[in-house]
Formats: C-alpha cells, structure tokens, sequence
C-alpha cells in the first residue's frame, strides 16, 4: 500500500503554483524553510563529461521546484584543486571552469528565484587553498613579511627548528602544522593543502566582508559558514591535552568570533540576507551565543544528526535543541545527512545506528531495507519539527552510503587516517538519474543503483522521491508545519508523538510492536503501510486531530 496523502495514495504531486513564491517573500522565509544541499560535482553533468555542473544544476530546476525546497545549498563551487571536495578555496569570487562560469552562476540564481528558490553559498573562512594568491605570495616573501602575517606562520621548536610549534592535533588526523623550505611553519587545521587564515588581521577580516558582498549583490539569499567555530586562534599557540577541554580553548569557540559575525550580521542586513553556521559545541549556553539577534541567524543541529534511532534519545535530542534555541528566539534546524555525514539509510541499518567520524570503518554491515524504512519515518520526524530542515541531495531518493574501490578514493579523511578511515566519498557518489550511468563519472556509480534512479522512482506512488514530494507538499499548504511550538503527547513507550499548531499531529513508533493510531479526522501522510489500522514499528504517520 503506498503512502497517503488526505487518505488517498497514487499519484505526483501537483506542480508548483506561483503562490508559493509569494507565500514565501516574507523576511523570516529561513525560520521555516526546506532546503536541499546541492554538492555540484555529483548533482547532475550536463556537459557529459563526468563531473557535475551548473549547467546540470539549471537543468534540473523543475525537478527541485517539483521536489518542493524554498532554497539550494551550494557547497563551494569556486576555484579550487579540490584538495578536500572544494573546501580549499584558491579564489572566492571565480567560478570553478569544471563546474561553468560566473555568468552561468548568475543565471542559475536568477532562474532559481522565478521558481520560488532561494540561492545559499558556501563560505570557507577558517582557511584557503595553498595555491590562493596570497599564500603563494606569503611563501615568496620569507619570514617576518607582511605576508606571513595574514596566516599561522612559525618558528619550530627545537635545536635547529625540527620540531612543530605545538602538537594541536588535526581535523582530520595527522599533523597541524607543515614546514615550508626557509625553515619555518605553518599551521593547517585541516589539511596542509588549506592553511589557515590569521583573523586577527584586519586585512582577513576586510576581505570576507569584500566576498560576503559580492556575493549579496549577485542575488544570493544567505551564506552557509563552514568551520564557524574555529577561526579565531590564541597568539600563544598554547599546548592542551586532547579529550581534556580548556577554557578558553586556543582555537575552538574563542570569544573573538562573535565581534566578527557581529560584523558579518550588519552586512547581511542590509541585504536581507541569512547566515547558517556550522557550528558543533557541546555547551548549549555557548552555542546559543552564536544565534542572538545581532550574530547568525541559524546553525546546524548536529545533535540531531548524529543521534541513534532510539525515541528516548531523539526526544531528548529535540528537547535539548528547542530549549538551548528558545532563549535567542532563534528557529531550530533538522538534518539526518550532509556531504560529510554516512547516508540516512545504511546509518540506520546498522547495529549502532549513530554518527561518530571517529568510528568509521570498512565492511560495517548494515540492512538496507530496515534502514529505509527507519530513513522513511526519519524524514517525516525532521520535516514535521518546528524549525527550517535541510535535504542532502539524493537523500530524497533513498540512496545508500556507496563502497568506493579503494583506488578511487580522493578524500583526504581516508589517507590521514592511514586507511583506516573509509571517508566521505561513499556519501559523495553522483545521483542517478536514469538508469543508464553518467559518463566515467568521477566516482563511480554502484551496478545496482539503476533501481534508484530518479525518473524510475517518479512514476512509482510508493518510492522515497513520491514520499519526499508528497510530504514537502504538504509542509509547504498546510496550516501546523515549519516555526511554532511543539507539544508532546502521551504514547506508549518506544514512540514519539507531538501536536503542533492547527490540530497537526506526529506520530513515529520505535518501538517493537504495533500500536494504535491516536484519535483524528484526518491521515495526511504514513511512511509506510499500516497494519489494520496500527502504526507498525519504523513508521510514521501525519495526522490531523
């Protein structure tokens, strides 16, 4: 039996009407949005040769306006070696000539908006690429320059320098600091090809408001922040013992930050413009400082995301975020996956369903029946929360994590890890489309992903795609969904269940066995079948009471 929209099943969606693009030209649009991450390299090729592109995205503009999303996550599309996936930047206001041109970017804003769809950037701030003008010319120029300044530049310690100045340890394993040819050292986060950025430097900070307003002025809608927490650095570079957490900590959520999004915000607003950040902190008090209404407007929920399918766990994981949200007035976000992040359905097909990077490794087995049917009633549970929620591509198709061939493996997570690490390409896989793959795309295809291509699974009323479709429908015309309070509601054990306004009601059962629907007028939308009119385990259902 397929899923239900008002009671009856079958069917696509109606086409978008040109209300929903005024019904969303409101200021707060962001405190309720459905956005889609768009990881151009793999979303869709449309020059055939292997690697996605802009071309590909602005081809597919009727599928997401189809699809439903009120705004497009770009990650970066600029210049770049893609020494990690474009997040090593070499130039913030160019294209990538693989992925087009400026004025294809211009266009793509352009004709994305007259379907209703808002444009999101991606901004590396924390560091850049070691070919970026500046670090090459920070090389040329030799200790003590004005040109070193703009970055972590070092003497070792040691007898003759040998040794690193500290022993931070890395974002991605392996050392933090590189020694260049005149002896002394440079200080990467992340990887030695993205070296990072010295913010207290009045020239760093001056040129990312120079980018955040070239970008505004080309019609982007708001700044994706990556890395949001670590810019600021201590000037002693002081040592810390790792798993032991200092305060303040030397480059991790250091009070110098909120001066700088302070002054990122009055930029936005003259604009209209919204931030999100990537920002992952333990501490909710401090996350929260983050949020306040002279700072950024929204960042990433990661306590949602990496939590396991378990009801006591996630409803403490809603709680714990709608409260730490509530004193900034700030709205919630929802994510189960990200281009970082082990797919929504082989995550919860396995014995830990959880997300930790430090526990991911080759072969882990996972029922990929059981975790769609869990990734189903997860994207009911996140899409009915009160907040914006964010659609990583192909998450709307069911896809799984992807084994890579070891020789086909391009992230550096993998190689700093000593193999160990099996890394994120498996969640980075171009989407497939047809069943026919995409030309030697540039990591490959599995053989058996021709059953989750895109245009086989828009004819069928009982896919992954119809059920994204039908819901973010629904999400977008009816009273109850987006920003707004939340009440829980009494429930058996194992299941969730909470009304939101208008008689909107959520049910998702984690439990072991079958249980009854709570009173109510109307079924809106299950993930899944019932049984006899009960709520099986691993389902959701929408209701209206």
């Amino acid at each position: 039996m397929p899923p239900l929209i008002d009671g009856a099943g079958g069917g696509n969606p109606p086409a978008r009407k040109e209300s929903h693009v005024a019904a969303h030209e409101s200021d707060d649009w962001w405190r309720s949005a459905a956005i889609y991450q768009v990881y151009v390299r793999s979303f869709a090729d449309g020059d055939g040769d292997g690697t996605g592109d802009l071309a590909g995205v602005r081809a597919k503009l009727p599928y997401l306006a189809e699809l439903g999303v009120d705004a497009l996550w770009f990650t970066p599309w600029y210049l770049s070696p893609l020494a990690d996936g474009g997040y090593d930047v070499a130039d913030y206001r160019a294209i990538d000539p693989a992925f087009g041109t400026m004025s294809e970017a211009e266009k793509l804003i352009v004709e994305a908006r007259e379907l209703g769809i808002r444009t999101i950037v991606d901004i590396v701030p924390n560091h850049l690429s070691d070919q970026h003008t500046w670090f090459q010319a920070a090389l040329a120029a030799g200790p003590g320059s004005p040109e070193r300044k703009l970055f972590h530049f070092r003497p070792g310690r040691g007898e003759h320098g040998e040794l690193p100045p500290n022993a931070w340890p890395s974002q991605f394993a392996g050392q933090t600091w590189t020694r260049v040819e005149d002896g002394e050292w440079y200080l990467h986060l992340f990887t030695p090809q993205q070296p990072d950025l010295n913010w207290a430097h009045p020239q760093v900070r001056k040129e990312h408001e120079d980018v955040l307003r070239f970008w505004f002025e080309r019609g982007v809608a708001g700044v994706r922040i990556d890395s949001a927490a670590l810019l600021a650095k201590d000037p002693g570079l002081p040592e810390f013992a790792e798993g032991v957490d200092p305060h303040p900590h030397p480059y991790i959520d250091r009070d110098e930050l909120h001066d700088i999004y302070r002054s990122w915000r009055t930029i936005a607003d003259e604009y209209g413009a919204v931030f999100v950040g990537e920002v992952w902190l333990p501490d909710s008090e401090r996350f929260a400082r983050y949020l306040r209404p002279d700072e950024l407007h929204t960042a990433f929920n990661f306590t949602f995301l990496a939590c396991p399918w378990d009801a006591t766990r996630l409803r403490a994981a809603i709680d714990d975020t709608l409260a730490e949200h509530a004193p900034v007035g700030a709205p919630a976000t929802w994510v189960l996956c990200n281009h970082d992040v082990t797919r929504t359905v082989t995550r919860y097909g396995r014995a830990d369903t959880g997300f930790d990077f430090a526990k991911k490794r080759f072969g882990t087995p996972t029922d990929l029946a059981l975790g769609t049917r869990r990734a189903r009633a997860a994207a009911l549970l996140s899409l009915a929360l009160p907040g914006s929620v964010y659609l990583y591509q192909g998450e709307e198709l069911g896809l799984p994590e992807a084994g890579i061939p070891l020789d086909r493996i391009e992230d550096p997570m993998h190689f700093r890890s000593g193999g160990v690490d099996p890394g994120r390409d498996g969640c980075r896989v171009p989407l497939p489309w047809t069943a026919e793959p995409w030309a030697t795309p540039w990591l490959p295809q599995p053989a058996d992903w021709a059953t989750y291509a895109a245009d086989r699974q828009g004819g069928d009323p009982s896919s992954m795609l119809a059920l994204y479709r039908r819901a973010l429908l629904l999400r977008r015309t009816q009273p109850g969904f987006g920003d707004g309070a939340l009440t829980w509601l009494e429930a058996p054990e194992g299941v969730l269940a909470f009304a939101r306004e208008g008689g909107l009601c959520c049910v998702v059962n984690l439990g072991d066995a079958p249980v009854p629907l709570p009173t109510h007028r109307a079924l809106l939308l299950a993930s899944g079948p019932l049984a006899g009119g009960l709520l099986p385990k691993d389902t959701a259902v929408w209701l209206r009471a």
